[in-house]
């Protein structure tokens, strides 16, 4: 889904053929060449990274409320638990506009809690099965009720500096790698991908197991 298109009512009316998803390969794959430009983008300037010495940084932006992303997340999850050592990935939360900032919030304080496993794919599960938009914060703290989380410390967790700093310096970041739609792959603070660029979520991953090798060669 591009930049352009994202709004809670429209999303669902986005065509579903920009993204394909058969099963990732594997790591360990051969890993076809992919071109710069085309495939993948090189960031003009580095974006901040928080991954350890030696290892590679991957990042997804993604946003609860995008069907491609509901599709995409299992596959992605298959991925993770699949890759190398040297791999630490991590998820973003887009905003592209003022609407997005609860869900953003909502992730990070969930991961603020601990909740984050336990919860984070029912969220997907509740706005594309359920049909909840989940959209607004007193919508999010009912939903959230629900699960089992204790709903006043949420609360303060999702009202805190921590989730809001987390919040803006997740749009900073999705501006510093030129987001244009979601779901989409940032590699080690230097590359970014996405669907549209690649022709498949199924490709970018395997556009970002090329960048990874790319980047160990550097």
């Amino acid at each position: 889904m591009k930049r352009r298109e994202f709004s809670l009512s429209a999303a669902s009316a986005v065509a579903a053929s920009a993204v394909t998803l058969p099963v990732a390969l594997p790591a360990a794959a051969q890993v076809r060449q992919f071109k710069e430009g085309k495939d993948f983008q090189k960031l003009s300037k580095p974006a901040p990274t928080e991954a350890p010495a030696g290892k590679i940084e991957i990042i997804e932006f993604f946003w609860y409320s995008c069907p491609h992303c509901n599709s995409f997340e299992p596959v992605l999850d298959a991925w993770i638990k699949a890759a190398p050592k040297d791999l630490v990935v991590r998820r973003v939360p887009v905003a592209f506009n003022a609407s997005f900032v609860p869900q953003q919030k909502l992730y990070y304080a969930l991961e603020g809690m601990g909740k984050l496993d336990a919860v984070h794919a029912k969220v997907f599960r509740a706005i594309h099965v359920e049909k909840l938009k989940l959209a607004k914060d007193d919508d999010i703290f009912a939903w959230v009720g629900n699960q089992g989380v204790d709903v006043a410390k949420f609360k303060e967790v999702y009202n805190s500096f921590t989730v809001n700093n987390q919040a803006r310096r997740a749009a900073q970041l999705q501006g510093e790698y030129g987001v244009e739609g979601v779901p989409s792959m940032g590699v080690a603070g230097r590359y970014y991908t996405d669907g549209t660029m690649a022709g498949s979520m199924q490709t970018v991953l395997q556009v970002v197991d090329y960048l990874v090798g790319q980047t160990r060669k550097a």
